[in-house]
């Protein structure tokens, strides 16, 4: 009998849902001159309040690619570059506010992402 090659063929289908769960935190503040040096304020992160408009010890950070900030002073939007959360949360460092005025709101809201996902693969031969 000759030989035969025998060739298994399969199937299969992955269905993947994925669920980003946004986990956003809010923390409210206005300007004291007090905080200001030359051009540059050091918020500590007990001057901030929460959503709540409870104190706060530190400021959340974000986690290493999987979140980010958002700063808005008076009401508009910053740049990422003229300010920094200190990896301890417990400073907020705005560079270039000379003109920031004082009572001015500042505000820095804080969305990490907790991302979930199932999948369910289906093999038919």
């Amino acid at each position: 009998m000759a030989t035969k090659l025998f060739r298994l063929v399969m199937h299969a289908e992955t269905q993947t849902d994925t669920v980003t769960k946004p986990n956003i935190q809010r923390f409210f503040y206005e300007l004291d001159d007090v905080h200001r040096v030359d051009d540059t304020i050091t918020i500590p992160a007990a001057q901030f309040t929460n959503d709540a408009g409870e104190a706060v010890t530190e400021l959340a950070t974000v986690t290493q690619d999987n979140g980010y900030y958002l700063l808005f002073v008076n009401g508009l939007l910053q740049q990422t570059g003229i300010y920094t959360v200190e990896v301890s949360g417990q400073n907020l460092v705005i560079t270039d506010a000379a003109l920031v005025p004082v009572g001015a709101p500042i505000v820095l809201v804080v969305n990490n992402f907790a991302p979930e996902s199932t999948s369910t693969t289906t093999i038919s031969s």
